[in-house]
């Protein structure tokens, strides 16, 4: 019997919350469903960087990840992304070297240029100039995780006989993507390295149509630099939440959706989000779309199945985690993936149905051979019982 590729699950924790709620309490949230979904079995949590807009508020996915690593026991653990140019490569590297070690092996380096242009701003660096940065800086962090002295002077940082003081736990090193959008800057710097790629906008119009183009660049610029990167370590993210039912989805989401529309609308942009509209006609927009399933766990199982004809095939989906929903319906949308879709991109079911199959087809001979069997065994007392109370001379 031959199995499918088996796809990994995962959640993609920017984070998106509202900006009226406590961030203390909004952070202990996000620790709890890294736990849940952890015990649920999913098998990796990317934490983004970002330092503005109030909304997405993990300043440092690092730290996060720390204290993750000791609430949580198989999921694995990446930065979803570091923003290469806000930071020296060199403590990059080692930070990232050092979690490695502490989380035995489970974190993973996300790396792009950064999204948020008031973040850039803040820091004096012109966005024009972040992905430039991003290779130049890409580029030291992967020669220090191989362990290689490196001297340099740029623009924007410099480096005197630079090296990692502590050998890798994971060998070579940690696994490193790089995340890509629309533009074609991120998957030429994954296959030119044989990097992994996260496209967090998977299942926007831009992000949909430019699946099989950026995967084409990988394994175009791979060929050409003597790399390899399997489609396994290919991730896409999409937003979802599902419920029992296409009634319940829409009626849990709708409680958070305005403020995440807000924020979207307002403060920030982010394409495929609807830049206006009532809730109810914003919601018909995202999943019309399909840049959003709010619905069953088959409307998810439609999604993926959708993506891996465009893409031509992945190895993770990360669901983007927002709070459209409340605390205990999204806690029962991950377990509804878990329990009715992970199973059916995971074969995690196949040998029980055939097991199933193959005695239901069999089922009346079976039936046939136990009930002789009970038949014979009480004929069989029968007759010892008899011979027991038979008078003796």
């Amino acid at each position: 019997m031959t199995l499918r590729p088996r796809l990994r699950f995962g959640v993609f924790l920017a984070p998106y919350h509202s900006y009226r709620e406590s961030p203390t309490a909004c952070l202990d949230r996000d620790r709890e469903l890294v736990e849940w979904l952890d015990h649920l079995g999913f098998e990796e949590a990317w934490i983004g960087e970002h330092h503005s807009g109030g909304t997405e508020i993990i300043a440092s996915p690092e730290l996060f990840i720390a204290d993750l690593a000791a609430r949580t026991r198989h999921i694995r653990l990446g930065t979803g992304v570091v923003s290469l140019p806000y930071h020296h490569p060199f403590m990059v590297a080692e930070r990232m070297n050092q979690l490695d070690h502490m989380t035995r092996g489970r974190v993973m380096l996300g790396v792009g240029p950064g999204l948020l242009p008031s973040d850039a701003m803040m820091l004096g660096i012109d966005p024009r100039e972040q992905r430039r940065m991003m290779g130049e800086s890409l580029e030291v962090i992967l020669r220090l995780l191989r362990g290689e002295e490196v001297t340099l002077d740029t623009d924007w940082f410099r480096l005197r006989d630079a090296k990692l003081h502590l050998t890798p736990y994971s060998r070579p090193h940690l696994e490193v993507a790089v995340a890509a959008s629309v533009s074609p800057a991120g998957p030429r710097l994954a296959g030119r390295h044989g990097l992994a790629m996260l496209s967090p906008a998977a299942t926007t119009q831009g992000g949909f149509n430019a699946l099989a183009y950026h995967w084409g660049i990988v394994e175009e610029t791979a060929r050409a630099h003597g790399q390899h990167v399997p489609r396994d370590r290919w991730r896409l993210a999409g937003w979802v939440h599902v419920a029992e039912s296409q009634v319940q989805a829409r009626r849990d989401v709708l409680t958070g959706l305005p403020d995440f529309l807000h924020y979207f609308q307002q403060v920030v942009a982010l394409p495929g989000i609807p830049e206006q509209g009532t809730p109810e006609e914003c919601l018909d927009v995202l999943v019309g779309n399909g840049v959003a399933v709010v619905g069953t766990p088959d409307d998810l199982v439609a999604q993926l199945q959708r993506l891996e004809e465009q893409s031509g095939g992945f190895g993770a989906f990360l669901a983007i985690q927002h709070d459209w929903a409340g605390r205990d319906a999204t806690r029962r949308s991950y377990e509804l993936i878990a329990r009715h879709v992970m199973p059916r991109f995971q074969d995690a079911t196949a040998f029980g149905e055939r097991s199933m199959q193959w005695v239901s087809a069999h089922r009346a001979a079976f039936l046939a051979a136990a009930t002789q069997g009970v038949m014979e065994a009480i004929q069989h007392d029968a007759a010892g019982q008899a011979d027991r109370t038979r008078p003796t001379a």
